[in-house]
């Protein structure tokens, strides 16, 4: 599914984000930036020692933060590492540090001129994110990021299995249906 966001594309896609041809792709790290299980296991894996190496060279990231490496061996030539929340209820400033973890994202790809971005589903797996409320979070704060900076042309979602992908593409409906 893809939907015009001011001059740029947002798109819903299933499948790997390690395989996306974009630029840069995003991805749900921990704080100490230590790879891990899910997406951050397979980006690591995927993209080999370098982006590891990197990341022990910048050695952490806050929560609601991201930070930059290498692709390493991925089509995509930069990773960009955004910490996301755990799940503690909604009421621990989740939705802040969600929002701000994809914002940071977005702005290290217009710092470093990046025009593609795709992103996984920050903070839904083990962290615990409820699906319908992150991709609320995550769509928003990009629509919004993008009506004011067109030099990002694509933001794409990459979401791992037919549940995850419904659940964005039914957020995505809504918010459309509520901005006419």
């Amino acid at each position: 599914m893809k939907v015009a966001s001011g001059s740029s594309t947002l798109e819903l896609v299933q499948g790997d984000i390690t395989k996306q041809d974009t630029e840069a792709i995003g991805n749900a790290a921990n704080s100490r930036l230590a790879g891990g299980g899910g997406v951050d296991g397979a980006i690591h894996r995927a993209g080999g020692p370098a982006i590891m190496k990197e990341c022990r060279k910048i050695g952490g990231c806050p929560t609601g933060h991201a930070v930059l490496t290498t692709g390493g061996n991925l089509k995509a030539k930069y990773v960009i590492h955004a910490v996301g929340p755990i799940y503690r209820g909604g009421n621990a400033g989740e939705a802040e540090l969600l929002k701000s973890a994809y914002l940071s994202c977005l702005k290290i790809a217009t710092e470093k001129g990046i025009k593609s971005i795709a992103f996984p589903s920050i903070s839904t797996g083990v962290y615990g994110y409820p699906i319908d409320e992150a991709s609320r979070i995550a769509l928003t704060t990009c629509m919004d990021y993008l009506k004011e900076h067109p030099e990002i042309e694509l933001v794409r979602f990459v979401l791992f299995g037919d549940a995850n992908y419904r659940a964005y593409e039914k957020t995505l409906k809504e918010i459309q249906s509520e901005h006419g």
